[in-house]
């Protein structure tokens, strides 16, 4: 895939947080350099915005994406700048990639570090955020971010991901897959939104969909007090 110097100048004035292991802050880096094949680790949120009965709204990245472009990911996904939380970085992306605002919540975080093809990779520690929002809310599919919008059940993507799990981000499935690991007070607060994602089967297909992107030893989540 070639990229076009347009995008790279435009991204490359982005600088996103460096962290150890531990999500401890130890510096900045350009946005594609953090995203080449050697690509440094570094500081990420993938947000899942549902409706109250547990639809989840799932979005196409725009093919003049530089990393999985035309794959199905969450709602969507970006970076901290300094001085944000993951929360309030979720909160300044929502309208730039949607065309809404609305309030997060955070679940979890966890460690992956996936390549993609021969182009580049993420090694990011990445933070989990929830939305829920009205099934009629009208979105907006943002040029060059998002190219389709689509809810979905549980169910529905469970039965896409057994045959088609390669067109669906990592990040997104990993996600999926820890939210029964979420904070006990987010739980508790969104379980009947997450109920249907949760149990066994959905968590089993999440994991097999998983291993068809990167292996077990390649992502983990970063156990939080709750």
């Amino acid at each position: 895939m070639k990229v076009h110097y347009s995008e790279v100048n435009e991204v490359s004035e982005e600088f996103v947080i460096l962290v150890d292991e531990n999500d401890n802050p130890i510096g900045s880096e350009e946005k594609v350099t953090c995203h080449l094949p050697n690509g440094k680790l570094h500081r990420a949120f993938t947000a899942l915005l549902f409706d109250n009965e547990g639809r989840l709204i799932i979005t196409r990245r725009a093919k003049e994406k530089m990393l999985w472009p035309g794959d199905w990911d969450g709602t969507f996904a970006s970076h901290p700048r300094e001085g944000e939380t993951y929360i309030s970085s979720g909160e300044r992306r929502m309208p730039e990639e949607l065309g809404i605002s609305g309030t997060l919540d955070y679940l979890h975080k966890f460690e992956y570090h996936v390549p993609y093809k021969e182009i580049g990779s993420e090694n990011e520690i990445c933070g989990t955020l929830i939305g829920i929002i009205d099934r009629s809310t009208e979105l907006k599919k943002i040029e060059g971010e998002i190219d389709e919008i689509k809810w979905i059940s549980a169910s529905e993507l469970i039965e896409d991901v057994k045959t088609n799990p390669q067109i669906y981000c990592p990040w997104m499935l990993i996600a999926l897959k820890l939210l029964d690991k979420s904070k006990k007070t987010m739980l508790e607060k969104h379980g009947n939104v997450l109920s249907t994602w949760m149990n066994d089967e959905t968590r089993e297909e999440l994991d097999e969909a998983i291993k068809n992107h990167l292996s077990n030893d390649k992502w983990r989540l970063i156990n939080e007090k709750n």
